[in-house]
């Protein structure tokens, strides 16, 4: 799966041909990935693809899920002057994108880390884009929640809406799915959540809800069915997720590891 994405990625890139190629003969030449802001690795993992597959030398000073500040030279290619400059854009590319989720996720992983939960992404990916996106939140630190429909049976409000009876549905629902798989309800208010406490679910997701409101969740859940997982998830930002974590939810979930990871900045500098 890695191979095909690097391969594809490279393709879109270079069409063709690189146009550069027709010009002039090759030569042997090397270059350095530069960090010219702070931040954590990611994209080893696919840039050692892009290596093999385009038959170049990649040496490494920095491993994914390292942090980097800015000036440290965190790569060193060797290849010809052709290849290096074909796999440039591809190259850097897949490493600015991971670095930079791994670099937001190592924020909020950071906060939460003292209070002993668990920072979960979500399926808000880019198309196409969440084996690798999903990645490189591991890299930062965070934990994946599901893959896909496939992973869990997450029952959120739109499906609510559907389900008339949510014991009922849950209890056929361990007869249909696999049993290695967990049942997930999102609940919105306390109401809700005692509904899925009851109906048997694995996990129950606080969305929405501020820490307060989470809390009474929290005591509700020790109090009566300790064995259940709780998320918090819903408009949690770097300013608020502290304030979860304090309140006894086993994991927090955000999608803005992804859609709000700003890119850092590298760049390759040929010798």
């Amino acid at each position: 799966m890695i191979e095909d994405f690097v391969k594809e990625t490279l393709a879109q890139d270079v069409g063709r041909g690189d146009l550069y190629a027709l010009v002039e003969p090759s030569v042997e030449a090397s270059a350095k990935i530069v960090a010219k802001s702070d931040g954590v690795m990611a994209g080893v993992t696919y840039c050692n693809v892009l290596a093999k597959l385009e038959n170049f030398r990649v040496v490494w000073n920095k491993n994914d899920s390292e942090s980097f500040v800015k000036g440290d030279v965190l790569a060193t290619l060797s290849a010809t002057s052709h290849v290096l400059l074909r796999v440039e854009r591809t190259f850097l590319n897949m490493l600015l994108h991971a670095s930079s989720i791994a670099t937001l996720t190592k924020k909020y992983a950071d906060i939460i880390e003292p209070y002993g939960v668990k920072l979960l992404d979500t399926r808000k990916t880019r198309p196409m884009l969440r084996v690798f996106e999903k990645y490189a939140t591991r890299c930062g630190g965070a934990v994946n929640h599901r893959m896909g429909l496939d992973d869990s049976l997450m029952i959120k409000d739109t499906h609510l809406k559907t389900i008339k009876d949510l014991k009922s549905y849950i209890q056929k629902a361990r007869q249909k799915i696999p049993f290695t798989a967990k049942i997930e309800v999102e609940a919105e208010t306390l109401e809700i959540a005692k509904e899925a406490f009851k109906a048997g679910a694995d996990i129950v997701m606080c969305d929405n809800m501020t820490p307060s409101q989470v809390q009474e969740i929290v005591k509700y859940r020790d109090a009566n069915f300790s064995h259940v997982l709780l998320e918090a998830s819903g408009n949690i930002s770097l300013q608020t997720i502290e304030n979860y974590a304090k309140v006894g939810v086993d994991a927090i979930s955000s999608g803005s590891l992804i859609h709000q990871a700003n890119w850092i900045d590298l760049s390759m500098k040929v010798d």
